[in-house]
């Protein structure tokens, strides 16, 4: 069947765990911190944090989310990178949104009731 996925894609990688910590100040924002683990659970210090950043911001049609990288070691230096990753992860929203806008706008344009014809 399609929607069977076979099971050898379906094996979970041993040797890049990470165990999921959420933060936050139930204010601004929010911080994940993706923790390297080993298969046992324990902590692998051979690998770095990896640490993610979400917020809204607000707009006349209402909140829309923004999720960023934010380059840190801990979870303090996270928290101060906090605002300037998520001002970087509003700009590459509007950059993108522009690129879409860009993209939308130079598809064909057939007036209503008019005929296209093909070769």
């Amino acid at each position: 069947m399609a929607d069977e996925m076979p099971r050898e894609n379906a094996r979970v990688d041993l040797d890049n765990l990470y165990r999921q910590e959420n933060y936050t100040d139930l204010g601004m924002g929010t911080i994940q911190c993706l923790r390297p683990v080993t298969a046992d659970g324990a902590d692998d210090p051979g690998r770095r944090p990896l640490f993610m950043g979400t917020a809204q911001i607000m707009t006349p049609h209402g909140p829309i989310p923004v999720q960023c990288d934010i380059p840190a070691e801990t979870l303090r230096d996270a928290c101060l990178a906090f605002p300037d990753a998520i001002q970087k992860g509003v700009e590459d929203l509007v950059r993108q949104a522009k690129e879409y806008e860009r993209e939308r706008q130079g598809g064909i344009v057939i007036p209503r009731g008019g005929k296209l014809e093909l070769p």
